[in-house]
């Protein structure tokens, strides 16, 4: 009889652990593809802002500083991706 029960009992802690382990992962996951979603934003953030911006310019006749904003904003995101790959060998 307790040779049964220790059998029971540890399938279901082998069981429990691998329920555990798989939720951690699932839970890594979320925070990955939530991760990704924020930095997706951010990136379609500054292309809208600096688009508006060098409309904006051209159509009062700054097309040089329309120029130049849009490659501020290009420095910019490259900084950004840089960034990213360097967390990536980290």
């Amino acid at each position: 009889m307790d040779n049964r029960f220790a059998d029971r009992f540890a399938a279901f802690k082998s069981d429990t652990k691998e329920s555990l382990d798989d939720l951690i992962t699932k839970i890594k996951v979320k925070e990955m593809i939530e991760e990704k979603e924020e930095k997706s934003k951010l990136y379609k953030t500054i292309g809208i802002i600096v688009a508006v911006l060098n409309q904006l310019l051209v159509r009062s006749g700054r097309e040089e500083q329309a120029l130049m904003t849009t490659l501020a904003g290009l420095v910019v995101v490259l900084m950004i991706l840089v960034q990213e790959i360097s967390h990536l060998f980290d």
